[in-house]
C-alpha cells in the first residue's frame, strides 16, 4: 500500500488587498507544505461553497468592502470550510462580530508570521481530527480511538508522548518536519530551546516502527529536519 504525498498538500485561500502582506503570508505557508492561492472574496465564496478549499484567510476589509457580510452568508447556507478572520480592526467588539459572523478564529494586525501559521495549522488539525479516526501510510496503521499502532499485523507498544509523536508524522506524511515544529506541536514547546529531546524520542521511535527487511519510515532531511517515508 502506498500514498500520494499530494493527495495531502492543503489548499489554503488568502483573501487580502495588500501587497506585501500577501507575499509574506504565502513565503511563511508554502515553506510550511501548504498551497496558498491568492483570490478576491468572489472567488474564495465560490471555492468554499464547492469544497474546492481546506480553508480560507480573509482580510476582514478588502477594497473597501467587508468581508463579513459574505462570511455570515456562506454559513447560513451551511458552508463549513474554516475560515480565519485577521484584520486591524482590533476592539473586542470588532473580535465577537468577526467571530459571530462564522468566522473560526480572528487574528488581529499587526502579527507574527509564526503565530498565523500557527492558528492556521491548530484550524486545520482540528477539522481532520473531526474527520478522521485511522490514520495510514504505507503498512503503518494508527487507530486514534483505540490509541493502537500496527505495521503490517504487528502490534506496536509506543509511550504516550511516542503516540504523539508519530501521529504528528503520519497527518503530515511526505513533507519536512522541523525539530521547531515538532517542540511547538508535540511538546508545546512555544520558544526557542536548545534541546536533543526531538532527536533521543524519534531514534526511540524508530527502533519500534522499523522492521527489517522494510524501508525506515522516518528518514532524516540534512540540514532541515526529519520527514514521513511516504511509500515506505
Amino acid at each position: 500500500m502506498t500514498n500520494d504525498p499530494e493527495k495531502h498538500v492543503q489548499t489554503i485561500l488568502l483573501v487580502e488587498d495588500e501587497t506585501e502582506m500577501v507575499a509574506e503570508i504565502k513565503a511563511e505557508l508554502e515553506t510550511r507544505g501548504y498551497l496558498v492561492r491568492h483570490a478576491s472574496i468572489a472567488e474564495a465564496a465560490d471555492a468554499a461553497r464547492v469544497g474546492d478549499v481546506s480553508m480560507i484567510i480573509m482580510d476582514r476589509i478588502v477594497f473597501g468592502e467587508d468581508s463579513l457580510k459574505t462570511l455570515e452568508a456562506l454559513r447560513k447556507e451551511g458552508v463549513k470550510v474554516p475560515i480565519l478572520v485577521i484584520s486591524a480592526l482590533s476592539s473586542v467588539d470588532e473580535k465577537v462580530s468577526g467571530l459571530k459572523a462564522g468566522g473560526d478564529d480572528y487574528l488581529t494586525k499587526p502579527f507574527a508570521m509564526v503565530e498565523l501559521a500557527a492558528r492556521v495549522e491548530a484550524m486545520l488539525r482540528r477539522l481532520e481530527d473531526v474527520r478522521t479516526t485511522i490514520l495510514r501510510v504505507g503498512y503503518l496503521e494508527m487507530d486514534l480511538i483505540e490509541k493502537t499502532v500496527h505495521r503490517g499485523n504487528v502490534k506496536i507498544e509506543l509511550l504516550p508522548r511516542e503516540f504523539r509523536l508519530l501521529e504528528y508524522f503520519l497527518r503530515h506524511p511526505g513533507r519536512v518536519i522541523t525539530r521547531a515544529m515538532l517542540l511547538r506541536e508535540v511538546w508545546q514547546y512555544h520558544f526557542s530551546l536548545e534541546t536533543n529531546v526531538v532527536d533521543v524520542h524519534i531514534s526511540n521511535l524508530r527502533k519500534k516502527i522499523d522492521t527489517k527487511g522494510l524501508p525506515s519510515l522516518i528518514v532524516n532531511i540534512r540540514g532541515a529536519g526529519f520527514m514521513l517515508n511516504a511509500h515506505a
